[in-house]
């Protein structure tokens, strides 16, 4: 399994555009710059997480991109599905359907070994219990997560670089 770094680079910043003690517009520029990554790569993040209603452009020399939704609205996985799309983590190819004794079958005559796979069926609930868990945080959780993990030196620190 595997997400693109886009996942990561997008949840980091919409941290900070879910922190109250930071102004409610960024821009990615400014974003970028902060964590040190792509303004390039991370505005194509940025124009997804656009598209997918989770930011919303501000237009103007103050413009840059603000949450559209409130931060306990926004949730891991829909950040996840913005970045990476749709796409399932496991592909079933039906390779029980090769077999060798599913070969010695005519086309009228049924494999005694055919079931349902169930590899597919565990893989496929794992994946629903990982969306299940990712859409149970959001924003706001990681907001406040972050509040008491973090020093209140590097909260105000931060707080400061992007507010100028």
């Amino acid at each position: 399994m595997h997400y693109s770094v886009g996942v990561e680079y997008a949840l980091h910043c919409l941290i900070y555009l879910a922190t109250p003690s930071v102004k409610p517009v960024l821009t990615v520029k400014e974003l970028a710059e902060f964590q040190g990554i792509s303004e390039t790569y991370l505005s194509k993040i940025f124009t997804k997480l656009s598209k997918n209603g989770i930011v919303k452009a501000t237009p103007g020399v103050t413009g840059g991109y603000q949450l559209k939704q409130d931060p306990s609205v926004v949730t891991f996985w829909d950040v996840v599905q913005a970045v990476e799309g749709e796409k399932q983590i496991f592909r079933c190819k039906n390779i029980i359907g090769t077999c060798a004794l599913h070969d010695k079958k005519t086309e009228a005559e049924e494999c005694p070994g055919k079931v349902d796979c169930l590899i597919n069926d565990v893989m496929l609930d794992a994946e629903k219990q990982m969306e299940l868990y990712l859409k149970e945080k959001n924003l706001k959780w990681l907001t406040e997560k972050l509040e008491k993990k973090l020093t209140k030196e590097y909260q105000d620190l931060t707080a400061d670089w992007f507010n100028g």
